[in-house]
């Protein structure tokens, strides 16, 4: 078969109301500022669910934006894929749970927990099911409430993470070449322990005892983080391009993993892409991990930033660690 298989027929994305500022952040106690936090990473500003807003309500309303964009009605829906790290429950599945909200009684709903490179790699996964036959019509949604699992005392990650969803609809390519021509994806779980949460799970469950020792929350070795994160994210550019046989030259528009501007910067600048071609809005949404790309999508096609026919770069890099990274004519 000849790409490309499945092209993005419809884009969405939803955010909670609550806007949480830096000055915000350190008017909680937490040892910092807005210029200390700008001047790392980029972030002004971030969306925090409030207390009682599911995760689930995020994806549906991204979700039905994004099928309304794309013509398609709940029945038509094959497939639906959630990227999240941070889902309402353990048991279900986020994805079942938004397929009972959207009313899409015939879809086959699944996540990946892939953390930041989660939307990334669900849309590899339901490329590759239109590629096989296994379905016409997939969702694939990145979305995160890292806000519950955010150690709200510790700078380190309380000043990156943030809350939403973003969805999109893949659909069986009718021949031309709009749609996605090249994927690639890649992970390795040797250096875990620098970005991960560990108890929660059935390796260590939680106890009496897990709140005191805040366990249950994200823990991130930032420095080591972000030199892998910039090498991973160099490589993933690089494999997309080849891959899609074209340069960096031909791109019109990337869309990274909204991690932190500086990896944005440096991922930027060894594709050899001017930032003036590179879509950001970290400084708005924070880093949304699953959700980034997705919202970040979304953004550029509501500011008119992306039109039809434009080669698009997506990358992502995220706890694992993952990585991977798409091309796409859209």
């Amino acid at each position: 078969m000849k790409r490309p298989y499945s092209y993005i027929a419809g884009t969405g994305h939803a955010v909670p109301a609550k806007v949480v500022t830096n000055d915000d952040i350190a008017a909680m106690g937490v040892e910092t500022n807005d210029a200390w936090i700008q001047e790392r990473t980029g972030i002004r500003q971030r969306h925090i669910a409030e207390p009682g807003e599911s995760l689930a309500s995020l994806c549906a309303k991204a979700s039905m934006q994004a099928m309304a964009r794309a013509g398609v009605q709940p029945g038509e829906i094959d497939t639906i894929i959630v990227g999240t790290a941070s889902p309402d429950h353990l048991l279900p599945s986020q994805a079942v749970e938004v397929q009972t909200m959207l009313g899409c009684s015939r879809a086959a709903a699944f996540d990946v927990a892939s953390a930041c490179s989660g939307w990334l790699y669900g849309a590899i996964v339901g490329d590759s099911m239109i590629a096989s036959g296994a379905a016409d019509t997939v969702l694939v949604i990145g979305a995160e409430k890292l806000s519950a699992i955010v150690d709200w005392t510790d700078r380190n990650t309380c000043i990156l993470f943030a809350d939403g969803a973003g969805a999109t609809v893949l659909r069986r390519a009718r021949g031309g070449q709009k749609g996605i021509m090249s994927t690639f994806m890649r992970s390795d779980g040797a250096l875990a322990e620098l970005l991960w949460r560990p108890a929660g799970g059935a390796a260590e469950p939680f106890t009496p005892d897990t709140h005191g020792t805040k366990r249950q929350f994200i823990h991130m070795a930032g420095r080591e983080v972000f030199k892998h994160a910039v090498r991973s994210m160099a490589e993933a550019t690089d494999r997309a391009l080849d891959m899609a046989r074209i340069t960096a030259a031909d791109v019109d528009l990337l869309i990274p993993h909204q991690a932190n501007v500086r990896i944005i910067e440096a991922t930027a600048k060894h594709a050899g892409i001017s930032m003036d071609k590179v879509f950001v809005n970290v400084d708005r949404f924070g880093n949304t991990s699953a959700a980034s790309i997705p919202i970040a999508l979304n953004d550029a096609v509501e500011q008119g930033v992306l039109k039809e026919g434009m080669t698009v770069l997506f990358a992502a890099f995220g706890a694992g660690f993952t990585w991977g990274s798409l091309v796409v004519r859209y």
